[in-house]
């Protein structure tokens, strides 16, 4: 048979074929006749023409190859339909097995009773945890037995901690409220959990703030997660002076409290004198944990508490008594010498009658011969970095800026006639040392060069707390002329987020060293 040379049409609205002529290679152009306007005839539009012509059916005859065009493009489509998979989502075998063998407990070889519940289980998926796995494979008289009551002696474990934990030994993922992590976490440290423990860690971290941070540093304590137990110290340094907040005043523990005022990186708002006064509340809210006014009303009902017991105290000091007794080694961590500096917080210090007054002499004294040496030895302050000195030693001191604009500030105190300027303006932190250039409250040294050590850092919260951005400088040492001043930090946009924080540690002048020459002075014509 040979090749096919014609092509038969048929038109949806005649009785008989029409032929083509001349179709092969060298087809003719010739147009088919149109026929009637019968129902099923389409329009077509040709090139080189603006006549309309009715075509028939849905194909057009003034080009003879547009049927195997749509032919093959069929096929194509057909071809590619085939080759394309399909999604359908069908149920995992993660749930299958949860729902299966967990909670309708099909096929179960042991059961598990505790605090009143029991539960359907399968020894080989609890061989996962360390806990059923030493007691299965060991000597134990638990080993053969398909009943097993366990003794549950950790008051943080409930039944829906118990659920939540074995029901994890049957799945890929668990979902743990923040309400319940502390519960579940005691559970999968009882029973060997390891990914479980890991995972209530993950949620702990993600999830700090003012009303979690306690407990969470409680628990990691208690179970051994100590990056949660330090994400948590990390969030009380930063927000204990910037969020104040009673109910942590109330929560917080005296050696957490402790920790806290002792350390370095504590993000002090204003200045020393601001931190006594949070430790003031503190103990007040320890004492009083029934009271709950405002924070506004905080300071002044603390006042009017400890004065009423001053006449009790029969001459000692609160922190001599013994109520207070278990505070004092909190205010021990105080840097007294940066609150006696100033002679408004001096005063209030000694009128309060909670710090003892040898701690005050011996801080008297100490700063009065560091002033000594200031003006008389041609102390310039320190020389070189000395990091433990800085930590233990070093003026706290901070502020919020609310809003963007220009501030110049300087905290208050007497520094060894160093007058500190702070300026921020355009993205700038600049130190200046202020020595005739503006009025000073006190005297200045008009030594020709003065040094400081210093860290800058600044930061910003987001509403729970957590810390969005920082930066800080580390610690440096500046020397600076008279009324000279000098760029220490340049920010980037990206850390302009207010409010913006900004916390300082200084040293104006490294403590005595002791020396032969300290311990015997020769005596001198001058």
């Amino acid at each position: 048979m040979g090749s096919l040379s014609s092509r038969v049409l048929r038109h949806p609205g005649r009785t008989q074929a029409q032929q083509e002529p001349g179709s092969g290679a060298g087809g003719s152009s010739r147009r088919p006749e149109t026929g009637g306007d019968a129902a099923g005839h389409g329009f077509c539009y040709c090139p080189g023409t603006r006549k309309r012509k009715r075509s028939s059916g849905a194909l057009c005859y003034c080009h003879p190859d547009s049927e195997t065009d749509e032919d093959e493009e069929e096929g194509d489509e057909q071809q590619r339909l085939l080759n394309t998979p399909r999604r359908k989502k069908l149920k995992s075998t993660s749930k299958y097995i949860y729902q299966t063998l967990f909670l309708n407990g099909e096929n179960s070889d042991i059961k598990i009773c505790a605090l009143g519940e029991e539960w359907s289980l399968h020894k080989i998926y609890l061989c996962q945890s360390g806990y059923f796995s030493s007691m299965f494979s060991g000597s134990w008289k638990e080993s053969s037995m398909n009943i097993i009551e366990l003794e549950i002696p950790d008051q943080n474990i409930d039944v829906e901690a118990l659920q939540v934990a074995f029901g994890s030994l049957y799945r890929d993922d668990v979902l743990i409220k923040p309400s319940r992590v502390i519960a579940i976490l005691a559970a999968a440290c009882m029973l060997q959990l390891d990914g479980l423990i890991q995972q209530c860690g993950e949620t702990m971290k993600e999830t700090i703030n003012v009303k979690t941070v306690c407990g969470y540093y409680t628990s990691a304590g208690t179970y051994g997660l100590d990056s949660v137990k330090k994400k948590c110290l990390e969030w009380l340094l930063n927000n204990l002076m910037t969020h104040q907040n009673v109910e942590l005043f109330k929560e917080l523990s005296i050696n957490v409290m402790k920790q806290l005022i002792g350390s370095s990186n504590l993000f002090v708002m204003q200045v020393e004198m601001d931190v006594y006064t949070a430790l003031k509340k503190w103990m007040f809210l320890q004492l009083v944990p029934s009271w709950n006014g405002s924070l506004k009303q905080l300071l002044t009902e603390t006042d009017v508490w400890f004065s009423k017991r001053r006449k009790d105290f029969e001459g000692m000091t609160f922190l001599e008594t013994e109520q207070g007794k278990p505070f004092a080694s909190v205010f021990r961590q105080l840097r007294l010498q940066y609150i006696i500096s100033d002679l408004a917080s001096a005063r209030i210090i000694e009128q309060d009658s909670l710090v003892p007054s040898e701690w005050l002499s011996s801080v008297y004294k100490q700063q009065w011969l560091a002033m000594l040496r200031a003006e008389q030895d041609s102390e310039v302050g320190p020389q070189e970095i000395n990091k433990e000195e800085l930590e233990g030693n070093s003026m706290r001191c901070g502020r919020k800026l609310a809003k963007d604009g220009e501030y110049c500030w300087r905290w208050t105190g007497f520094n060894f006639g160093f007058d500190l300027l702070v300026t921020y303006t355009n993205r700038y932190i600049i130190f200046k040392r202020n020595t005739l250039n503006q009025p000073c409250s006190g005297s200045v040294s008009l030594q020709p060069r003065r040094s400081i050590a210093f860290r800058l850092r600044l930061a910003s919260f987001d509403s729970s707390g957590k810390l969005i951005c920082s930066r800080t400088t580390g610690y440096q040492i500046l020397t600076l002329e008279k009324d000279q001043e000098q760029v220490v930090m340049n920010l980037d946009s990206r850390l302009l987020i207010f409010p913006l924080y900004i916390c300082c540690n200084f040293l104006y002048i490294s403590p005595e060293k002791r020396t032969e020459s300290n311990r015997h002075p020769e005596n001198s014509e001058n």
